[in-house]
């Protein structure tokens, strides 16, 4: 009966609108950008695009497609993104794991919780950091782009508050069938916490495939650069040298809609991606978020 008040039908009415207006927010920019990657160059250049192609034409995506800026910009994005997801997701795991035990059990856990926070709250800065790097060999290397941030403490403490309400009956059964600590983790851990697991991933691609200003640090050729750091150098910087356009493509594109077809496959992925991973995105967040 509560369910069909007036003022819950209002309130269910207000929520419902709010929601739709912020849906289009987010959906109409990308609407926007596609619609101006498929116009003609003239329709795009004169501002006559709004939600839907005006002279219609894939030549602006046929061009970046045979781009080999953009194409190895994406695989080095691609490549950071792997092996910077399963760094830190391996990293992250392992040391949750151990941080999730009591004290009588693991000698010290309180400093090094302690520690990670630490971390978390102060940094170097970014001229310490660079001096590091460059110490360290590794300017124009992917492993610059992928080190500094391996460790994810935000996302290792969401990680042990959820290793920590596993219960620990559990883990005691698991010691005396013979089980070690690794067989633990992965056999009985690591399988109870897929939402926060799927939840801690999400984050971290998306943390990799936008990241954009380590690189313009770490990376003197733009030839290194990551697809996010390849758009901002285009799009903000408005370098149009690597775009790779030809007197003879003028008649079909322009520098805008061969931007907007470079942003719009850009964002493709993690639109795919999300879609997989957003049942468990809530209820991975609130599973770590509760405990100390």
């Amino acid at each position: 009966m509560y369910h069909k008040t007036a003022g819950y039908r209002i309130f269910s009415a207000i929520n419902l609108l709010f929601l739709v207006v912020v849906s289009l927010s987010c959906i109409l920019p990308l609407v926007h950008i596609l619609a101006v990657s498929l116009s003609s160059s003239w329709a795009a250049s004169g501002g006559l695009v709004r939600f839907w192609p005006v002279g219609f034409t894939t030549a602006a995506f046929e061009k970046t497609l045979n781009n080999p800026n953009f194409l190895h910009a994406i695989w080095v994005s691609v490549l950071r993104t792997v092996l910077g997801t399963v760094l830190t997701m391996t990293l992250i795991t392992m040391a949750a794991y151990a941080l999730s035990k009591e004290d009588r059990a693991f000698k010290g856990r309180t400093a090094y919780v302690w520690f990670f926070v630490f971390t978390m709250l102060f940094n170097a800065g970014i001229i310490p950091t660079y001096i590091v790097i460059n110490k360290l060999g590794l300017l124009n290397q992917i492993w610059a782009l992928v080190l500094p941030g391996a460790v994810s403490v935000f996302s290792l403490v969401l990680m042990l508050n959820f290793f920590r309400g596993i219960p620990k009956e559990l883990e005691e059964a698991a010691l005396m069938d013979g089980a070690g600590h690794f067989r633990t983790l992965f056999s009985m851990y690591l399988p109870l916490s897929l939402p926060s697991i799927a939840t801690l991933t999400l984050f971290s691609i998306v943390g990799h495939w936008n990241a954009w200003f380590d690189a313009l640090m770490y990376m003197t050729d733009y030839r290194n650069y990551p697809l996010a750091t390849f758009l901002q150098s285009i799009v903000v910087n408005l370098d149009a040298t690597r775009l790779g356009i030809t007197p003879e493509d003028l008649k079909s594109i322009s520098d805008r809609t061969l931007k907007a077809s470079q942003v719009f496959i850009a964002s493709l992925p993690i639109i795919a991606l999300y879609p997989f991973l957003q049942k468990y995105f809530v209820h991975g967040l609130t599973l770590g978020s509760v405990k100390e």
